[in-house]
């Protein structure tokens, strides 16, 4: 953690919905003049696309079935740590872009599935942005949940990220409902292991609970709307959180638990404007007077 340098980490899995969290967060950022540097879990992979497909099979030969990006070793955690360490202690660091389709390679110059180079932050931001897989990781290599001063978990219940994983790679980037199960299902151990892990790190929580059908996400032939859904808000430290003001603020919101409030799934955007607006202006205020 940094006064004079903060960061906020947002941590979910793929399909999770942390995009749409870092769309909310960029309405607050520009409302309130803040300038961040955003950086993306996807750049710290440690492999492109031709590298992990190779990498995949090296490991399915040798009877490894369970390898994937969720997994630690896919991924350059040690760097990440680095980044986050360097930017706390200096407000300078460096990152890149993973370039996932044709959009992005013509944005960024390079093929899709490859990385761009090695770029450092512009100078000047209040503070660090990152959004990705592994925004919390505490192992026995790396300890990133310590730097971060705000982190947060995106984590809708297992059928709807699913749901909202299958609908995006099918309709986004074009694969067959079968390739993105095995991608499911090969994802599995590290999901448990890795990446569930760190929803315990994390200081706010945001679960979307559907209150519609997900019994076979492998068939569901909509993403539930926010309207067919609750969320869950959970707080690691309830203190000096006014839930009586959220309630007030929020039409059909209650508390579950001295720690949490449900929220109908159309109220989301709302309640992290009137949650993280106080917590980024004071994170910003402490670093200007640091």
């Amino acid at each position: 953690m940094s006064k004079k340098h903060p960061i906020i980490s947002v941590t979910g899995s793929s399909g999770a919905g942390t995009s749409t969290v870092k769309s909310t967060f960029d309405q607050i950022f520009r409302r309130e003049g803040v300038r961040t540097v955003s950086i993306e879990g996807d750049a710290f992979h440690r492999y492109n696309r031709a590298e992990m497909k190779a990498e995949l099979d090296r490991r399915k030969a040798a009877g490894d079935e369970t390898f994937s990006h969720f997994s630690y070793d896919a991924n350059e955690l040690e760097k990440l740590e680095a980044v986050f360490r360097q930017y706390g202690e200096t407000g300078t660091g460096e990152t890149r872009h993973y370039v996932h389709d044709a959009s992005e390679a013509e944005c960024y110059g390079a093929p899709p599935g490859t990385m761009t180079d090695w770029k450092p932050f512009p100078d000047g931001s209040d503070l660090l942005f990152y959004e990705g897989l592994h925004g919390a990781v505490v192992n026995d290599q790396v300890n990133i949940a310590a730097l971060a001063d705000l982190k947060i978990g995106v984590v809708p219940v297992i059928n709807l990220e699913w749901i909202q994983k299958i609908h995006r790679d099918r309709f986004n980037r074009g694969y067959s409902t079968e390739a993105v199960t095995d991608t499911i299902l090969r994802r599995m151990q590290a999901y448990v292991h890795c990446i569930c892990p760190q929803f315990t790190e994390t200081d706010i929580n945001f679960q979307r609970v559907p209150v519609v059908d997900t019994s076979n996400p492998f068939t569901a032939r909509w993403i539930p709307t926010p309207d067919e859904s609750l969320v869950v808000i959970r707080f690691r430290n309830p203190r000096g959180i006014d839930f009586a003001y959220l309630i007030s603020m929020i039409h059909g919101s209650w508390m579950s638990r001295a720690n949490s409030i449900v929220i109908p799934g159309s109220k989301m955007d709302l309640a992290m404007q009137l949650i993280f607006t106080p917590m980024i202006e004071r994170l910003v205020r402490e670093s200007k007077r640091a």
